[in-house]
């Protein structure tokens, strides 16, 4: 799951990357706002991180370009002002939460994971299809008793089709997911990742639609 990260405090960025990296999200961190401004419009996050006080262009000015040209992608914001009347603005402009510094990076994770679940529309971290159960957040897999060892990747693919369950998404949208601006794209490392899920999985539940991508129907059969 890919998150643009804009914080120009190198010591904060570094630790909440690392944070985040191990939490299983891909980052992209932006140390500026013209840098994110840039990657908002040419990358697809599912969510962003946002510090208020950037040079170049303030945090609350990116946030209200996304919401005037129609993104509705969750946007969490942080920043060191602690006044009832700065979250009230941050929230009116168009964020979904706010956290204030310092805070705990568990808190920042448990929070970001809330807003990915509101905006797939689940209330629990618990994704459910047929007989198969997948928990995002520890990346555990259940088919019925058993439990199928995926890796990070199997299983950021699978939590991506059960999400968009019912679309095809294209093998160039599953790569942008799982890679962020420094790692290198392996050659067809989506199909070899789709080919093992059908091996662990069974070939019935992950449809390659020709010439589109791959689906899984949004009922299971």
């Amino acid at each position: 799951m890919r998150v643009l990260l804009v914080e120009d405090d190198a010591l904060l960025g570094d630790g909440i990357e690392a944070g985040l990296k191990q939490a299983g999200f891909t980052v992209d961190w932006a140390r500026d706002g013209r840098a994110a401004q840039l990657a908002l419009e040419t990358t697809e996050y599912e969510l962003a991180v946002l510090d208020i006080g950037l040079p170049r262009l303030s945090g609350m000015e990116l946030l209200q370009q996304l919401r005037r040209r129609g993104s509705d992608m969750p946007v969490l914001l942080l920043t060191a002002r602690d006044t009832v009347r700065d979250r009230v603005a941050g929230l009116e402009a168009g964020a979904d939460d706010y956290l204030v510094k310092p805070f705990d990076l568990a808190e920042l994770i448990a929070r970001m994971r809330a807003l990915l679940r509101r905006a797939h529309g689940r209330s629990v971290s618990v994704i459910r299809y047929g007989d198969l159960v997948v928990e995002p957040d520890s990346q555990c897999v259940l088919r019925g008793d058993e439990r199928i060892q995926l890796s990070a990747r199997e299983c950021a693919i699978l939590v991506d089709l059960l999400e968009h369950r019912g679309t095809a998404l294209s093998r160039a949208r599953l790569e942008e997911s799982l890679y962020g601006w420094n790692e290198e794209v392996e050659s067809n490392a989506v199909e070899v990742h789709v080919h093992n899920l059908r091996k662990k999985l069974g070939n019935e539940l992950i449809k390659t639609i020709r010439g589109v991508g791959y689906l899984i129907r949004k009922e299971p059969a």
